[in-house]
């Protein structure tokens, strides 16, 4: 199928393209290049730089390339800055995501793949977290993401859109191949951050709280890898196909990891030493955060290919050592 593919020069953007083409698709990627990075999407990919929410100029994408479903992956996604400034989420996260939804219902385009967070549920009242669990987000992020997801069931109702929101848990690792990975700027994500610290390219890395209630009193979190949650965008297709529907999938592996145990496989990994301190606890940060993603698992198929940290941080590995300075070495 013909798939736009807005913010496909992102992190997980770019990998969802990758996998595109490898199951026989057609990707067009949309981004205007604010965090994404144009080498990250293969030259053979029509590539327009862009905003999602110029209406005008979406539309004339969507009706050039004879779009069938749209992918979307363009929101801002730093939790710390949605609190300092929820102006700029909401405009872009909410009101320009609006802008692209009415372009698409301009133009007849009614499958739409949504990437969504588990920063929805807020602080869940049990672990693991299932659909079904109330949502509460706590901070303007989440909260933008949950107001797209409340807009998708009106649109299913009233213009029979049929959509799919993925609930992400924490996204990791590299294309397998290192032909592309994860390059933020600012990096916040503890993977690279404690490759970074590992190969001197950072000063310490610094560990947020140690006094959780937690084996090693360190955060648990769900860390699922950025391939396995790209091949489940390609999975739910079929399951587009009646209109109206309304699907809502958690993506993550089950398996809480903590921060000092995805320190110790950095080091297993490289066989380097990760220096670390510790800092005070972050506000908002939830001592535990992880997935029970049967739904997406019986329903689609899904199979989780890279089950343990080790195998997520030998693939970042494999990509910071081809490029260390990320898409700046290209």
């Amino acid at each position: 199928m013909n798939v736009l593919v807005v913010g496909g020069a992102g992190y997980i953007g770019s990998h969802c393209v990758r996998q595109l083409l490898i199951a026989g698709h057609r990707p067009v990627v949309l981004d205007n290049l604010v965090f994404g990075h144009r080498g990250a999407v293969a030259p053979e990919v029509p590539f327009y730089a862009a905003d999602l929410g110029d209406e005008k100029t979406v539309g004339e994408i969507l009706a050039r390339e004879k779009i069938e479903v749209v992918m979307h992956f363009a929101a801002f996604a730093y939790v710390g800055e949605s609190v300092a400034d929820p102006l700029k989420y909401y405009f872009n996260n909410v009101v320009a995501t609006l802008g692209l939804l009415r372009a698409m219902h301009v133009q007849g385009v009614k499958k739409f793949v949504f990437s969504s967070t588990c920063a929805t549920y807020g602080v869940p009242a049990g672990m693991p977290i299932t659909e079904s669990m109330p949502q509460a987000p706590i901070n303007p992020y989440g909260q933008t993401k949950l107001d797209i997801e409340n807009a998708l069931k009106a649109l299913a109702l009233a213009h029979g859109l049929s959509f799919a929101a993925f609930r992400y848990f924490n996204a990791a690792g590299a294309a397998e191949d290192a032909s592309i990975g994860e390059d933020h700027i600012p990096e916040s994500h503890l993977i690279p951050l404690a490759i970074q610290a590992a190969t001197g390219q950072r000063a310490a890395l610094h560990v947020f709280g140690n006094d959780y209630h937690t084996p090693d009193g360190t955060c648990l979190r769900d860390y699922v890898h950025v391939d396995d949650l790209s091949r489940a965008h390609i999975a739910v297709f079929s399951k587009l196909e009646k209109p109206g529907a309304a699907q809502f999938y958690n993506l993550g592996t089950g398996k809480p990891t903590s921060v000092l145990q995805v320190i110790r496989a950095v080091e297993n990994v490289t066989g380097l030493k990760v220096p670390h301190s510790f800092a005070p606890r972050r506000a908002g940060d939830a001592p535990a955060l992880y997935a029970n993603s049967a739904k997406a698992i019986e329903e689609l198929g899904w199979k989780i290919q890279f089950n343990d940290i080790e195998s997520i941080v030998a693939t970042a590995w494999r990509w910071h050592q081809k490029s260390p300075r990320g898409f700046a070495d290209r």
